[in-house]
């Protein structure tokens, strides 16, 4: 098995380069068929992260642990921010039409309907949300 830490400062404006450093990893560049899955989570997760996580500055930091073998993918993200449990929030009521729904939720609604392991837990002082998906 595979296996990388990554470390970051999730600075606004620089989420981008959060993901692209992330999704350069031989771990998650390697997966196939599942990359477009994978980038599209990554930039999710890291975007939240880094516009919310932190909103009165502080020492910020988001890692980001790997996990490669032949049949999965697993993505855990730790940050010291606010805790916030994505998995917590009621989910956004999709039959509305667009110009009807409120901003917000619908990205990590996505996350857990791609994927096929999202979970959350607080703890040490860090919120913790790991995604997982099979190759």
């Amino acid at each position: 098995m595979d296996q990388i830490r990554l470390h970051f400062h999730p600075i606004r404006g620089k989420a981008l380069a959060i993901v692209a450093a992330i999704l350069q990893t031989e771990e998650v560049a390697s997966v196939g068929k599942a990359y477009g899955v994978i980038r599209l989570v990554t930039e999710e997760l890291v975007v939240n992260i880094v516009d919310y996580a932190y909103p009165k500055g502080g020492d910020d930091y988001l890692d980001v642990e790997i996990e490669r073998d032949e049949e999965h993918i697993t993505l855990c993200f730790r940050d010291g921010g606010v805790p916030f449990n994505p998995l917590g929030q009621p989910p956004p009521d999709i039959s509305l039409p667009m110009e009807q729904r409120p901003i917000g939720g619908l990205g990590f609604f996505i996350v857990t309907k791609k994927m096929d392991s999202v979970t959350y837990e607080y703890t040490g002082g860090e919120n913790v949300l790991t995604v997982m998906k099979k190759l």
